[in-house]
């Protein structure tokens, strides 16, 4: 067994194992006969723990990997195709480790439960390409332009549900025969004016302009629904026609991916606060887990003002 854990190495050579390997092997050799599984289950679930940390700029050390913190951040975002239950055995097996390489004390609690359909994780980028293949491919023009009008605005200004249903055809601006930028106008109670992402400009102009009509001020999402309620974007998506692999459009998900795209591209906070419309920064505290993390000699840059 030992001779099979020194020479253990995940398939397809990924990047940065060899600023981990040994550690890994360390560890696991030094766990296999004191917990209820095999090194193999040990070796994959830390191994992928430890090149998420390589991608998180944290230090090759078990000490950092095995902290409750980074496991729970792993668990939240550094697996994100893996079902609940593959995510759970990886909880499971990183937690008995950490007895026994740290200790089984935890400052930070009870671990948070897990949910596959978490109304704040955002979609990977492989998901939204995948969404955007599945509106294109619902089966009437409703939908298909229903649809992609939702990703443009979810994605493209962070709009949830309540911000999308009231929304007008004029409320999506671009000047006259310009490529410039759309801004939308929300309506109250956050009433606010957000510029587009650049990438889904087009798809919200277009969106726009095929309902524009002199003397009209058509609904931009479900234009011939006259009958507006809380449910209306519920509704619609309940007529999709869904497709196997594919993940559920939800407007929460996309304003969520929206926010994490911004802090990514270290928009600064007090804009993120106002194009979002929130009042406090309370209310992004529900994506931290899922900010990407930044590499600790940058980081340290950052905090002395190099």
């Amino acid at each position: 067994m030992t001779q099979r854990i020194n020479s253990y190495r995940p398939a397809g050579s990924p990047a940065g194992w060899s600023r981990v390997g040994d550690e890994v092997r360390r560890v696991v050799l030094v766990a296999d006969p004191l917990v209820p599984y095999q090194a193999r289950e040990l070796l994959s679930a830390l191994s992928q723990l430890a090149l998420f940390c390589v991608g998180e700029g944290l230090p090759s050390s078990a000490e950092v990997w095995l902290s409750r913190e980074v496991i729970e951040r792993f668990i939240a975002v550094g697996c994100p195709q893996a079902s609940e239950g593959t995510r759970g055995n990886y909880r499971s097996r990183l937690l008995r480790l950490r007895e026994v390489v740290i200790g089984p004390e935890c400052r930070t609690g009870k671990p948070a439960k897990l949910s596959a359909a978490s109304p704040n994780r955002p979609y990977t980028a492989t998901e939204i390409a995948d969404l955007w293949g599945w509106a294109g491919g619902q089966p009437t023009d409703e939908l298909r332009w229903g649809c992609r009008t939702l990703l443009a605005l979810g994605l493209g200004c962070g709009l949830d549900s309540p911000e999308v249903i009231p929304l007008r055809v004029h409320d999506v601006r671009r000047p006259p025969g310009s490529q410039g930028p759309v801004v939308v106008a929300t309506r109250p109670p956050r009433e606010r004016e957000i510029l587009t992402r650049r990438r889904w400009e087009p798809v919200l102009a277009a969106a726009a302009e095929r309902l524009e009509a002199p003397g009209t001020a058509s609904y931009l999402f479900r234009p011939a629904c006259h009958s507006r309620g809380t449910n209306t974007v519920t509704n619609f998506l309940a007529r999709t026609k869904p497709s196997q692999g594919v993940p559920k459009l939800a407007m929460g998900r996309l304003r969520s991916t929206w926010l994490v795209d911004l802090f990514n591209a270290r928009v600064p906070i007090t804009v993120i606060v106002a194009a979002a419309g929130v009042d406090t920064f309370h209310g992004l505290s529900r994506i931290l887990p899922f900010l990407a993390g930044i590499p600790a000699a940058e980081a340290a840059a950052l905090l002395r003002g190099d």
